[in-house]
C-alpha cells in the first residue's frame, strides 16, 4: 500500500516561533559576565575533563589511523588545529572529526543526565578548533562552549528520542553550530539560521550500535562537531533552513514531544553545564549505579570478592540498564555496555578501569566464566525514579550461603552525589600523564584553570598539539 507524507502544502512561511527568537537574542548577546561563578567553574571543568578523554581516547589504534587517512584526504593547506593527544594538527575539520570521536572511545567522558546524553563531547572540539582559529579569548571560548552545551542540552530535555535511536550525533551537532557562531560574533539573525540549519544535519543514529559493539558509535560525536563547523560555513554561504527545523526534527522526525517551553525555561538562570556529571568508571553510565553498589558490597566483605567463591550475582536496575544484559562480549565497546561484563571485570580488576576493558581482560577466563553468572533485570519500580534517579539493587549470593546486597539510588559523580574537586582533576592526571607527562599535564589544566582571565586561547593550543 502507498504511503503518503502527513504534510500539509506550504502555502507560505510560518512566523518565527517565540522561543527561537527568545534563544537567538539570548545567544547573541550573553557575555562571561553573565554566566554564573558555578556555571564557569563547571565549564572549565568539563572543558579540561573532555581534553584529557580525547588524549587518552586518541592513543586507540582506530583514532590514529583515522587521523593518517583524514589528513592524506584532506592535505596539509588550510588552517589547521591540534588533534590532541596526537601531538600532531589537523585541518580544522578534520580536527574536530577525530577530536570527538577520540573523547568517546573510552566512555569517560561527562554527561548531563537531564538531556540523556554527552553535550560537552559535542561541543569542546569544535569550540576549541574554532577559538584557535579565529585568536580568540579564553573568556569567550568558556562562553561558547557553555551556550553550545546549553541548547543542546534543552533539546534532549524538552523531546523525546526514539527508543531506537542512540542520542549521539543527534542534538548535539545544534550545540557544536551555536558554539561555533557564537566565537564568530553571529547576530540574532544568524544564530537563528545556524541553529535552524544544524537540527538537520545530525545523524540517524541507532541504538544497536552500542550494543552490538560497532565502533562506528565512538564517532558520531565526531561528525557532530563536524557538522556544526560546517552549518556555520553554509549559513554564511547564504544557507537557509526550516522556520523552526529543531520542532520539525525533534517533533516529528527523530523525536517525539518537543516542548519548547522547556528551551526557554529559567533560560540565563539554569545553566545545564552545571547540572551535569562526571565519570570515573570506563563503561557505560547505565552500569554506573550497579557498579557503584558492588563498591558498597566489596567493602562490607572486606575489601575484595573472590570471583571462585561467587555463586552469583544479580542486578535489578532501570530499563536501559537492563538492556545491557549481554554476557559474551566481542570487543571493548561490546565489554563497556554489558552491565554482567562491566560487574565481573570490576570484581577482578578492583576498578572499572580503562584496562579492565582492553582485550587483556576480554580474554580473561575468570572475567569471562564470573560474567557469565550475572544476571541483569528490569525493575519497574525503578524504571519509575527516571530520568532523575538512576537506581540499581545488586546481590551477590557465594558458594558458602552468604549473601551481600547494596542499593544504589543514583551515580557517583551525578549533581546528586558529584565528585570533589580532586577526583574530578585527579581523573584528568591519569588520562593525561602517559600522553604528556606530568609537567605538561599540569600547563594544560592550569591554562584551562584560568582560561576566562587569558587574552588569547593559543598558549592552550599549543599545549595541545605537542
Amino acid at each position: 500500500m502507498l504511503q503518503t507524507p502527513d504534510v500539509a502544502p506550504v502555502m507560505a512561511l510560518p512566523p518565527v516561533p517565540e522561543w527561537l527568537t527568545r534563544w537567538s537574542d539570548f545567544a547573541a548577546e550573553v557575555r562571561l559576565a553573565d554566566l554564573d561563578r558555578g556555571a564557569v567553574h563547571r565549564t572549565r571543568q568539563v572543558l579540561y575533563d573532555s581534553i584529557a578523554a580525547i588524549a587518552a581516547g586518541a592513543q586507540e589504534r582506530e583514532v590514529r589511523d583515522l587521523a593518517d587517512r583524514l589528513a592524506a584526504l584532506g592535505g596539509t593547506g588550510g588552517i589547521a588545529t591540534p588533534a590532541i593527544g596526537l601531538h600532531r594538527r589537523l585541518p580544522v575539520a578534520a580536527a574536530a572529526l577525530v577530536n570527538g570521536t577520540a573523547g568517546t572511545m573510552l566512555e569517560l567522558d561527562e554527561g548531563n543526565q537531564f538531556a540523556r546524553g554527552h553535550p560537552g563531547m559535542h561541543v569542546v572540539p569544535a569550540a576549541l578548533a574554532t577559538a584557535g582559529r579565529l585568536g580568540a579569548s579564553g573568556g569567550d571560548l568558556l562562553v561558547a562552549i557553555a551556550l553550545g552545551y546549553e541548547i543542546g542540552a534543552r533539546v534532549g530535555i524538552a523531546s523525546k528520542l526514539r527508543v531506537t535511536m542512540h542520542p549521539h550525533g543527534t542534538w548535539g551537532t545544534v550545540g557544536a553550530a551555536v558554539a561555533v557562531a557564537k566565537l564568530h560574533g553571529a547576530d540574532a539573525d544568524h544564530m537563528r539560521e545556524v541553529i535552524n540549519v544544524a537540527s538537520t544535519l545530525g545523524l540517524g543514529t541507532s541504538r544497536r550500535t552500542m550494543l552490538e559493539g560497532g565502533t562506528v558509535r565512538n564517532s558520531f560525536a565526531g561528525w557532530s562537531n563536524h557538522m556544526g563547523l560546517i552549518a556555520w560555513e553554509m549559513v554564511e554561504a547564504g544557507f537557509t533552513g526550516e522556520v523552526d527545523g529543531i520542532a520539525t526534527v525533534y517533533g516529528t522526525v527523530i523525536a517525539d514531544n518537543f516542548r519548547p517551553d522547556e528551551m526557554t525555561a529559567e533560560l540565563g538562570t539554569r545553566w545545564e553545564v552545571a547540572r551535569n556529571y562526571f565519570k570515573r568508571h570506563a563503561c557505560c553510565r547505565y552500569n554506573h549505579g550497579a557498579l557503584d553498589a558492588l563498591a558498597r558490597i566489596a567493602a562490607e566483605a572486606g575489601g575484595r570478592l573472590d570471583p571462585a567463591a561467587i555463586a552469583r550475582v544479580d542486578v535489578a536496575t532501570y530499563v536501559w540498564a537492563a538492556q545491557l544484559a549481554g554476557q559474551e562480549p566481542h570487543n571493548m565497546l561490546a565489554a563497556k555496555f554489558s552491565l554482567p561484563f562491566s560487574i565481573a571485570t570490576t570484581i577482578v580488576y578492583g576498578a572499572a578501569t580503562v584496562e579492565a576493558f582492553r582485550d587483556g581482560a576480554l580474554a580473561d577466563a575468570t572475567i569471562r566464566d564470573l560474567a557469565r553468572r550475572v544476571f541483569v533485570t528490569e525493575d519497574k519500580a525503578l524504571t519509575a525514579r527516571l530520568p532523575g534517579l538512576r537506581p540499581a539493587r545488586v546481590t551477590v549470593t557465594l558458594t558458602d550461603g552468604r549473601v551481600f546486597a547494596a542499593e544504589s539510588l543514583t551515580n557517583r559523580g551525578d549533581t546528586e552525589d558529584p565528585y570533589s574537586e580532586h577526583e574530578i582533576r585527579a581523573k584528568f592526571f591519569e588520562l593525561t600523564e602517559p600522553v604528556w607527562g606530568r609537567a605538561h599535564a599540569e600547563r594544560i589544566i592550569r591554562a584551562c584553570e584560568t582560561l576566562d582571565g587569558a587574552p588569547t586561547v593559543g598558549p592552550l593550543m599549543e599545549l595541545l598539539a605537542a
